[in-house]
């Protein structure tokens, strides 16, 4: 196992790294936790199509079972919301952990801890990574 911590550093690159990080690792049928603000209404109300929504003082957990229509959603859609972050997804955080990895996609996915269990695997990622060398700082445990 190995574990990469990544953190966006160039505020122009496109989303693909991301999602072709999530359309590897993130499969139908793996829970899912996926956090936002609780002034983020829209995005709570669409996450809550596909698990139960749990609210705390300032953050709302929505917990569930990634379907294809969710997974689909977080490889095509695009955030306009960009003003604070070039969001990379809607979501503040995604957490999903499988027999792949243990992945937590954070600050709208500009950050993202991965724990990859399998050398293929660790080999892809570092791989899909290395097309963006000035993109990102990778921390490697």
């Amino acid at each position: 196992m190995k574990q990469f911590g990544v953190q966006m550093i160039d505020n122009s690159v496109s989303s693909q790294w991301w999602k072709t990080i999530i359309e590897h690792f993130v499969k139908i049928g793996d829970t899912f936790e996926i956090r936002c603000w609780r002034e983020e209404v829209t995005e709570i109300g669409e996450a809550s199509l596909y698990g139960t929504a749990t609210y705390d003082k300032y953050e709302v957990s929505i917990k569930g079972i990634i379907t294809k229509e969710l997974l689909e959603k977080l490889l095509i859609e695009e955030p306009t919301d960009k003003s604070l972050y070039n969001k990379m997804t809607k979501y503040f955080t995604i957490h999903v952990e499988n027999n792949l990895c243990d992945i937590w996609s954070e600050h709208y996915g500009t950050e993202m801890v991965i724990d990859i269990m399998a050398d293929a695997d660790i080999e892809f990622f570092e791989q899909v990574m290395r097309r963006y060398p000035k993109s990102f700082s990778i921390g490697i445990s």
